[in-house]
């Protein structure tokens, strides 16, 4: 039965649902989108299926060849370790300088974020995901720090579908909320020093689960 699109624009919607099934592994490593197919089953014309379709490689979740199309972007345990690295490498710092600046309006759009990612805990894991992303941009945002608030969306944008997988296993989602808490915490408190300490745990314990997943082949491309 074709699923039925009543959106903003119905590229908007395109790109909702073909980037959460790539996020959740529906749509998984190498497969090639099927352009006609998926049109038929959307119920849309190519035109905004292509839309999406290159808003999605934009985001580094599809590539695309000549003659050949689109297929997703498959996950490695080269990339994990790409993404994780720059994060380690920029987020810390920042969030713990965004934490010293904020002003109240940043603090408590911090605290919303933390909210709405506590709330989804038991939502589907691509909301978990893209709730993840804003929380941890939120960290950022009120530094002032316009290009590294851009490279930290960028990196949360790619690191979604290992936030999924990294969550998959048992248990691992009541660790990640007491991990979340004590960085909202921490921000709120300006304590940053322990911010930026809690942050590179969370993200360098994440990054450590991952290989260990990959090393395992519990992370399929």
């Amino acid at each position: 039965m074709p699923v039925s699109i009543i959106a903003r624009t119905l590229s908007d919607r395109v790109f909702e649902i073909v980037r959460e099934r790539i996020v959740t592994g529906e749509l998984r490593g190498n497969m090639p989108i099927r352009q006609d197919a998926l049109a038929g089953e959307l119920g849309v014309s190519k035109i905004p299926l292509r839309e999406a379709l290159a808003r999605l490689e934009q985001e580094g979740l599809l590539s695309s060849q000549a003659n050949r199309g689109y297929s997703v972007q498959p996950m490695s345990a080269a990339q994990a370790d790409e993404i994780y690295a720059l994060r380690l490498s920029i987020e810390p710092a920042a969030a713990a300088s965004a934490a010293l600046a904020a002003d109240e309006a940043g603090r408590q759009a911090a605290l919303a974020a933390f909210h709405a990612l506590d709330e989804a805990a038991s939502s589907n894991l691509a909301e978990v995901a893209v709730r993840n992303r804003v929380f941890h941009i939120a960290l950022v945002h009120p530094g002032g720090r316009r290009l590294t608030t851009q490279l930290v969306e960028r990196l949360g944008i790619l690191a979604e579908r290992y936030t999924v997988a990294h969550l998959a296993p048992a248990g691992r989602d009541a660790r990640a909320h007491l991990e979340h808490k004590g960085l909202i915490d921490s921000w709120m408190a300006r304590d940053s020093a322990a911010h930026a300490r809690l942050l590179h745990d969370h993200i360098a314990g994440t990054l450590a689960d991952l290989r260990a997943q990959f090393a395992g082949g519990a992370v399929a491309a």
